[in-house]
C-alpha cells in the first residue's frame, strides 16, 4: 500500500451506498480504500488493523451505531477525520459534538463527496507541510506550574510543566508531548492529568486534547464547527471545538 495515500474505510450496511462511495473514492487522486464494513463491530476491528486516516460511516449500522463507533474511534486516535453519509438528518447535532470532519444526507451529488474529499486532502496537506520550528512565543502567563510526576509502566518521570506542549488521548491511553522531542505514555486518564495541570498555562480544547496556551502558533478551520490549533516546538496539532474557540478568545482578549 502506498504511504502517501490517505488511507479511507468505510462503513455503511448498504450495498448501494458502499459502491457509490467506492467509486467516488478510487476517481479522487491521493485516496486508497482499505476496507468496507457493514457493521459498527466490524468498522472498529479494520480501524485497528488499518488505522486509516478518514473514515465514512453510517449513523444507524447493525451492532453499533455510527455515534458510538465515532467515539470509539476518537479514544483510538482523535485526528482521525470522520465523514457521516446518512439518510438520517436528525443526528447531525450529535454528529458535530464527536467531531464529524462532515455530514452528508442521502441522497446526495457526486460532486458533493468528491468536494468533501478535496477538503480533506487540503487538511491532511497542510499538516504534513508544517514544520517543527523552535519554541519562540510571546508568553500568556508568568511563572511556570512546577513539576508533574508521571506514572506509566516502566515507573515515573518528573516533567516541568512549562515543557509540555500538548497532552492528548491517542491509542486508548494519555500521551504528553513536550519540548526537544520528548514524549510520554501513561495509562492515566486524560482528565486526571488535566486535575494536576496549572489551568493558568493548560487549556482543555477538546474531550482528547489538552493545549499548552503559551506555545499556540495559529488556528486554521477544519470541519464545520471544529477547528485545528497549530502548536510551535512541535508537528503534532490538536482539534479545538467552536465553543472552545471562542473561550479561548476571552482569554487572550
Amino acid at each position: 500500500m502506498d504511504n502517501d495515500l490517505i488511507r479511507v474505510v468505510i462503513a455503511d450496511d448498504e450495498d448501494g451506498m458502499r459502491m457509490i462511495l467506492r467509486k467516488m473514492i478510487a476517481k479522487a487522486e491521493g485516496f486508497t480504500l482499505c476496507a468496507e464494513a457493514t457493521n459498527g463491530p466490524e468498522l472498529l476491528e479494520l480501524v485497528e488493523k488499518y488505522r486509516p486516516q478518514v473514515c465514512f460511516l453510517d449513523v444507524e449500522m447493525p451492532g453499533m451505531t455510527g455515534l458510538e463507533c465515532a467515539k470509539a474511534i476518537q479514544d483510538t486516535d482523535p485526528q482521525t477525520i470522520l465523514v457521516f453519509a446518512t439518510a438520517h438528518d436528525d443526528y447531525m447535532a450529535q454528529a458535530f459534538e464527536v467531531y464529524a470532519f462532515d455530514y452528508m444526507v442521502k441522497p446526495f451529488h457526486m460532486e458533493r463527496v468528491m468536494k468533501t474529499l478535496e477538503r480533506i486532502k487540503e487538511v491532511r496537506l497542510k499538516k504534513e507541510e508544517k514544520p517543527a520550528e523552535p519554541v519562540h512565543v510571546m508568553k500568556r502567563t508568568g511563572a511556570p506550574g512546577g513539576r508533574l510526576m508521571l506514572h506509566h509502566k516502566e515507573g515515573v518521570n518528573f516533567i516541568n510543566q512549562a515543557d509540555i506542549l500538548l497532552v492528548q488521548r491517542e491509542n486508548r491511553s494519555t500521551v504528553l508531548y513536550a519540548t526537544q522531542g520528548r514524549r510520554f505514555e501513561t495509562s492515566e486518564a486524560l482528565g486526571d492529568v488535566e486535575a494536576r495541570l496549572d489551568p493558568q498555562i493548560f487549556f482543555r480544547c477538546h474531550k482528547s486534547y489538552i493545549i499548552n496556551l503559551n506555545v499556540i502558533d495559529s488556528i486554521t478551520p477544519y470541519g464545520r464547527w471544529t477547528y485545528v490549533v497549530h502548536l510551535a516546538g512541535t508537528t503534532q496539532d490538536a482539534l479545538i471545538t467552536h465553543e472552545k474557540y471562542e473561550e479561548l478568545e476571552k482569554l487572550f482578549g
